[in-house]
């Protein structure tokens, strides 16, 4: 999948189910809980035993899914993601060589940040996402300072997002958001439940439509008429 290609869909969802399980099964089960709930980009942790395996057998189902590896911490191992079909590789931390791997095979790159100093070195290595780690330790007001300090950026907020704060993430500059704990935890092996948090999600994304990321019309007033501004020296 190109790289465009990912990004569009990363932006059409505007979910991306964060898969953590602590055996491959596991893991394979609630993706596909989370796919039968309408979510079709799904991010599975690296901390997975054999997550690497379980990247493949998802990507081998193509349907339109969009599956890329989390908690990747060096490049090596996102290498071997790629090559097992990741179509985007997230870490929740800035490794300039994991986002050179990134762009070396054309795979949108996610470097974790959780401060400014964080976000300018994740863009000056390249990176086409920021991802905001973790996001609910500061909460929503963080993100926002951090989106207008920054309207370059291209953001997605993950650690602690979930159904009841959603609205609060998915504001202009936010890409899409990342969900892991409110979609799994206290589950257990109820799939079903996984599916019934799925579509909840999904339907609350929908209902911020208009509101996700659009680079052009931030901070654009296109009802208003002003005179140009003369900077004279």
């Amino acid at each position: 999948m190109k790289k465009i290609d990912t990004l569009h869909r990363l932006r059409t969802s505007r979910i991306v189910a964060v898969i953590r399980e602590s055996n491959p099964d596991a893991a394979h089960r609630t993706a596909l809980a989370c796919i039968d709930g309408g979510i079709d980009c799904l991010e599975i942790a690296m901390t997975t035993p054999c997550g690497l395996d379980v990247v493949e057998s998802l990507a081998l189902l193509g349907g339109g899914l969009t599956i890329g590896a989390g908690t990747v911490l060096d490049a090596p191992t996102a290498r071997s993601a790629i090559q097992m079909g990741a179509s985007f590789v997230a870490s929740p931390v800035v490794n300039a060589d994991v986002v050179r791997m990134c762009s070396r095979y054309g795979v949108v790159s996610m470097p974790g940040t959780f401060t400014p100093t964080e976000v300018v070195t994740a863009l000056e290595a390249g990176a086409d996402i920021v991802r905001i780690f973790p996001a609910a330790s500061l909460g929503p007001q963080h993100l926002a300072h951090l989106i207008s300090a920054f309207p370059q950026a291209v953001f997605m907020p993950g650690g602690g997002a979930g159904l009841a704060t959603l609205r609060d993430w998915l504001v202009p500059g936010v890409i899409a958001v990342a969900v892991g704990a409110d979609l799994t935890t206290h589950m257990g092996d109820d799939y079903g439940a996984v599916t019934t948090r799925a579509r909840q999600l999904m339907a609350a994304a929908k209902e911020t439509t208009g509101r996700v990321y659009l680079l052009d019309n931030r901070n654009r007033n296109p009802g208003s008429a002003r005179s140009a501004v003369s900077c004279q020296p």
